[in-house]
């Protein structure tokens, strides 16, 4: 978090990017496609027509199985409306093919692919937060994302099914405002690796300038009241905590504290730092948590929400820090 001074930051107006397997508005899922590391975020459709929880449920399981989360909305659209269809089997029961719950599990394919994406302790096939991580689980072991059209085809044996499903996941991507999309090739390992998965379950939280700490989002102060999420170095914070490692509350504390690392060693889970609207080169203002491949994750100004940005567009870099080398055990 920036040290708060009297006055307004300035807020840069960006892109909302998010971690994923497509390029364009749908890349790689399609034979010949573009880049299998990357995705645009919702577009308008997505926005209107998508309970937030769903989004948030779908964008999640997308970064961590590597997924579009496009695909896995249309997924959920055709089957049961996001869990608004009225149809048997949706919310209880099973429907006159077996399939259950808002992704429709018959109950073979869930007893090997069910997921307790919550962390309740049971893998609930009628729980969104587990059958959208289970659906993708599926889709990956199917193929996707290099081969979509095979996945979708054998998670719904029908050509028909497929074709709708793409173009769905067209229209939920449409208008999303991205030129491009970013690669993340995420390679770290150990404490590192933790806390780059810690960061990546709340992509598309909001921001909340002084939101966030080591349990996680939560009510920020001045503009972010009232907003739980996020603000820039509560995110960084909340991510290494998960690793076991403390680190400072902001990011001008984080940067004088932690270790630096020279410009093109860092490593997925270093810190970057920018000087920022309200910072200086010798006290950042602002901080994000490397993925690699010169791409970090962000919670970047009041307005947006947490997102993958390229660290090399930006003109105020001050430097990177690694946690975990002389930094203090949660």
């Amino acid at each position: 978090m920036p040290v708060i001074v009297a006055g307004v930051a300035v807020l840069v107006l960006a892109v909302v990017l998010f971690a994923g397997a497509l390029g364009g508005v749908l890349g790689a899922a399609l034979p010949g496609g573009g880049d299998a590391a990357c995705q645009t975020g919702p577009g308008r459709a997505a926005i209107a027509q998508i309970p937030a929880a769903y989004l948030q449920a779908y964008v999640k399981a997308g970064a961590e199985y590597g997924i579009p989360w496009n695909v896995l909305a249309a997924v959920g659209a055709m089957e049961s409306d996001h869990g608004r269809g009225n149809g048997s089997g949706v919310r209880s029961g099973r429907n006159s093919a077996g399939a259950a719950g808002p992704m429709q599990f018959v109950s073979g394919t869930w007893d090997g692919y069910g997921v307790d994406g919550d962390h309740d302790g049971k893998k609930d096939v009628y729980d969104s937060a587990d059958a959208i991580p289970a659906a993708a689980r599926l889709l990956k072991a199917n193929g996707a994302p290099e081969h979509m059209e095979r996945a979708l085809f054998a998670y719904n044996h029908s050509d028909i099914y497929v074709k709708k499903v793409l173009a769905q996941a067209a229209a939920y991507g449409k208008d999303a405002g991205a030129a491009s999309c970013p690669v993340v090739p995420v390679a770290a390992s150990g404490r590192a690796a933790v806390a780059v998965r810690a960061a990546l379950r709340y992509l598309g939280t909001p921001y909340s300038w002084g939101g966030g700490g080591p349990n996680g989002p939560s009510t920020g102060i001045a503009q972010g009241a009232g907003i739980v999420g996020f603000d820039c170095s509560g995110l960084t914070l909340y991510a290494w905590h998960q690793a076991g490692i403390s680190i400072p509350r902001t990011s001008q504390d984080q940067w004088s504290t932690l270790p630096h690392v020279p410009a093109g060693r860092e490593a997925p889970g270093d810190l970057v730092f920018f000087k920022g609207a309200l910072g200086s080169m010798s006290r950042p203002g602002h901080v994000g948590l490397v993925l690699g491949g010169g791409k970090m994750i962000e919670a970047p100004h009041t307005g947006a929400r947490v997102r993958i940005s390229s660290i090399r567009t930006r003109s105020d870099l001050v430097g990177y820090a690694r946690p975990g080398t002389g930094s203090g055990t949660a």
